[in-house]
C-alpha cells in the first residue's frame, strides 16, 4: 500500500482527533472568558422590578410657561427621575409608586420627546413620542436640540426632590408660609457639603436668608428640612406659583455639582369679578410688559414674650419687630392681634370692604387680649423701616400643652391711597409645668456647726393631676450632705415623697438649702423645678471639765483665826478647874475610810466585838 492510499484511508480519522485536540487546549481560555463579566447598560438580577411608565399628561404642550407633567404606571421608586430623550432630566417628585411628577422648564426646544423613566438602581423603561412640545411662532430661531443620552446609571452623587409642600394647600398672595422639602440621594456614591438655597422671586426667604445647610447624604438617603417663605403679592392674578431652589454638592474627590429645582404651588383664585391675567402670548414683535404694581409688604422678622414659658393662666407681653419690606410706604398701618379681618372683608386688590376692620371676629380660644383691644394703630411705616410694638395677652386657662398657631393682621394703605391687608402666623408654645412643694415634714431640725443632723425633707403634689417626676435632691454651699437624693417616680395629687438626708454643717449662720427636682415636659425636654429653705446653723456646745490639782501638790494648812478675849477668860477658868486650857488648832479634814475597811471595825487593837 502506497503512501497516497494510506493518507486517504486514515485523513478523515487524523482530521477529526487535530479538532478535538483544538477543542480542549482553547476551553480554558473560553472558560477563563466566562469567568470575567462583561459590562452591560444594566445591573444583572435587579433588586427590584423596573419602571413600567404607561402615559404622561399632558401629552401636548407648549414651550412659553414651566409645565408640570404628570407620569402615570407602575414601579416608580422613591428618587426615579424623568428623563427627555435629547433633552435631559427634569425634576421630578415621586408621589407614589404609581405617580410621578415633572417639572418642564419653560423654553424646552419643541420636538416630540421620548419619555424615560429611570429608578435610582439604574432600571429604566421609556414611552417612545410620549411628549410634544410646542412653540409659537416668533422671532427667534427654533435651538437645535442637544443629543443628550438617556441616563442608564449615576455613577455619582444624584441630588432628587423627594417631596415637597407647604403649609396651605394654595397660596395666598402675600402671606407668609412654612415650606417643607425632602433631598434625597439617588446617585450611587455619597453626596457631601450640601447646601440649599432658596432664590427670591414669587416667594422670598424669611429668617435664614434662604440657605439651608443639609450636610451629607449616603446612597439612598434622605433629608427633610423647613424654610419659612413669604409670598409676593404679585402673585395675584395667577394660577401657579414657582419656587426656584438652587442645590450645590460635592463627591468624595471634590467635584462638585450644582442642581436646580423649580417647585409650584397653587394660588388661591381671583374672587369672581377680578380680572384675571391671562398668559401672555408671544408674538413677532416684543410688546411692553406693564410693569407690576409697587406697594408696601409688612413682615414680622421678630418676636419674644417676657416670661421663660407661657402656662394655663400666664398673663404675658408679646413683643413684635415689624418691618416694611416692600417697595413703597406703608400708611396709617393698624396691627390686630389674632386676626379677624379675614379674606371675605377684602376685595382681590386687598381693599377692605364697607364697614372697616372686623378684629372681633379673630380667634381667641387660647390666647385672649389683656389690658387693651387686640386692634392698635402703629402710625406710618416708611420702606425699609422697623418698629417695635406689642401686645398683653393671657393664657386661657382651659389651654392644654401645645404649639399654637396666632394670627397677626397689618391693614394699611399706600401712596395712592390704596389699601391693603397682609396676614401673619406665629406660634406660641403652652407649657404645663408640674405644681409641687417643698418642706419639712417634722419640726425642723436644731443644726449645731460641724455635727451631723438630720433633715427630713418631702416634696408634695400640689396639682390637681397626676405628675412624673425624676430626681428629687438638696444640695448646700459650706455643708457636707449624705443621703442627699432620691428618685421619685409618678405621684398622684396630694401625694408626698419623703427625703432624709444627713447635713453636716461647717460654721454657724444661715444656711441655704437648695432643693430641686427634675421632669421631662410636653414637649420630651428636661426641666428643673428649684426651691430654697434656710435653717439656721447654732455655734457648737462647748462643756468645761473641772481642772485637776498637779502631782505633788499639797493644800496649804488652815491659818489659825485669832483668839477673841471672851476665848482666852473661858480658857483660864477651865485652867482653875484642872481642864484643858490649850489654844485650840484648826480642825483637819478627815479622810474617808476605805470601802474595803469592815464597818465594825473599832481600830488599832480591836480584833473582836
Amino acid at each position: 500500500m502506497n503512501q497516497s492510499t494510506i493518507f486517504r484511508k486514515y485523513a478523515p480519522g487524523l482530521l477529526l482527533i487535530l479538532l478535538l485536540a483544538l477543542t480542549i487546549s482553547a476551553a480554558p481560555q473560553i472558560y477563563a472568558q466566562a469567568d470575567t463579566p462583561t459590562p452591560t447598560a444594566t445591573a444583572t438580577n435587579p433588586p427590584s422590578a423596573a419602571p413600567q411608565p404607561t402615559a404622561v399628561q399632558p401629552n401636548t404642550v407648549s414651550n412659553t410657561t414651566d409645565t408640570e407633567l404628570v407620569v402615570t404606571g407602575g414601579n416608580f421608586a422613591n428618587g426615579a427621575v424623568v428623563v427627555l430623550e435629547g433633552y435631559g432630566a427634569l425634576a421630578t417628585t415621586t408621589v407614589s409608586a404609581n405617580l410621578l411628577r415633572a417639572l418642564l422648564p419653560a423654553g424646552a426646544p419643541p420636538r416630540t420627546y421620548t419619555v424615560t423613566v429611570v429608578n435610582p438602581d439604574a432600571q429604566a423603561a421609556s414611552l417612545t413620542n410620549a411628549l410634544t412640545v410646542t412653540a409659537l411662532p416668533g422671532p427667534t430661531g427654533t435651538p437645535v436640540p442637544t443629543n443628550t443620552p438617556a441616563a442608564t446609571a449615576f455613577v455619582r452623587p444624584l441630588l432628587v426632590v423627594d417631596s415637597y409642600g407647604a403649609s396651605s394647600a394654595q397660596i395666598a398672595p402675600g402671606s407668609n408660609l412654612d415650606f417643607e422639602m425632602t433631598l434625597a440621594n439617588a446617585g450611587q456614591i455619597p453626596a457631601s457639603n450640601i447646601v440649599a438655597t432658596f432664590v427670591s422671586g414669587s416667594f422670598v426667604p424669611r429668617n435664614t436668608g434662604g440657605v439651608r445647610a443639609i450636610g451629607g447624604l449616603q446612597p439612598g438617603e434622605k433629608s427633610r428640612f423647613w424654610q419659612p417663605l413669604a409670598a409676593s403679592a404679585d402673585l395675584a392674578g395667577q394660577a401657579i406659583g414657582t419656587l426656584e431652589v438652587k442645590v450645590s454638592y460635592t463627591d468624595a474627590n471634590g467635584t462638585a455639582y450644582n442642581d436646580t429645582f423649580a417647585l409650584t404651588f397653587p394660588i388661591v383664585p381671583r374672587a369672581v369679578g377680578g380680572a384675571a391675567s391671562a398668559t401672555p402670548t408671544p408674538t413677532a414683535t416684543p410688546t411692553a410688559t406693564a410693569a407690576p404694581r409697587l406697594r408696601p409688604q409688612l413682615i414680622i422678622t421678630d418676636y419674644t414674650i417676657d416670661v421663660p414659658q407661657l402656662e394655663p393662666g400666664t398673663v404675658f407681653e408679646l413683643a413684635l419687630t415689624v418691618q416694611n419690606q416692600g417697595s413703597t410706604d406703608a400708611r396709617r398701618v393698624t396691627m390686630v392681634v389674632g386676626g379677624g379681618t379675614g379674606s371675605s372683608s377684602v376685595n382681590p386688590e386687598g381693599t377692605p370692604q364697607a364697614g372697616g376692620l372686623a378684629g372681633a371676629s379673630g380667634s381667641f380660644t387660647e390666647f385672649a387680649p389683656v389690658g387693651t383691644s387686640n386692634v392698635r394703630s402703629l402710625g406710618d411705616l416708611l420702606r425699609g423701616q422697623s418698629l417695635d410694638t406689642g401686645q398683653s395677652l393671657i393664657v386661657n386657662a382651659t389651654t392644654k400643652p401645645g404649639a399654637y398657631p396666632l394670627k397677626v393682621s397689618f391693614v394699611y394703605s399706600d401712596d395712592q391711597n390704596g389699601s391693603f391687608v397682609d396676614d401673619q402666623v406665629i406660634t406660641l408654645l403652652v407649657f404645663k409645668r408640674p405644681s409641687v412643694s417643698f418642706n419639712f415634714y417634722a419640726p425642723e431640725p436644731a443644726v449645731f456647726a460641724g455635727e451631723p443632723a438630720s433633715l427630713p425633707l418631702q416634696i408634695v403634689n400640689t396639682g390637681s393631676g397626676a405628675a412624673v417626676l425624676g430626681t428629687f435632691k438638696v444640695t448646700a454651699d459650706e455643708a457636707v450632705l449624705e443621703n442627699s437624693s432620691v428618685f421619685v417616680g409618678a405621684l398622684e395629687p396630694g401625694g408626698f415623697f419623703p427625703l432624709d438626708a444627713l447635713l453636716i454643717a461647717s460654721q454657724p449662720g444661715p444656711l441655704d438649702l437648695h432643693l430641686s427636682v427634675d421632669y421631662t415636659d410636653d414637649f420630651n425636654q428636661p426641666q428643673v423645678i428649684t426651691h430654697t429653705l434656710t435653717v439656721e446653723v447654732m455655734e457648737a456646745m462647748v462643756f468645761e471639765e473641772p481642772e485637776m490639782p498637779p502631782e505633788g501638790f499639797e493644800e496649804p494648812a488652815a491659818e489659825p483665826e485669832p483668839e477673841t478675849l471672851g476665848a482666852k477668860i473661858w480658857r483660864f477658868i477651865l485652867g482653875l478647874l484642872g481642864l484643858s486650857s490649850g489654844v485650840p488648832t484648826p480642825e483637819q479634814p478627815v479622810e474617808s475610810v476605805p470601802s474595803d475597811v469592815p464597818s465594825d471595825f473599832g481600830g488599832p487593837g480591836n480584833f473582836g466585838p
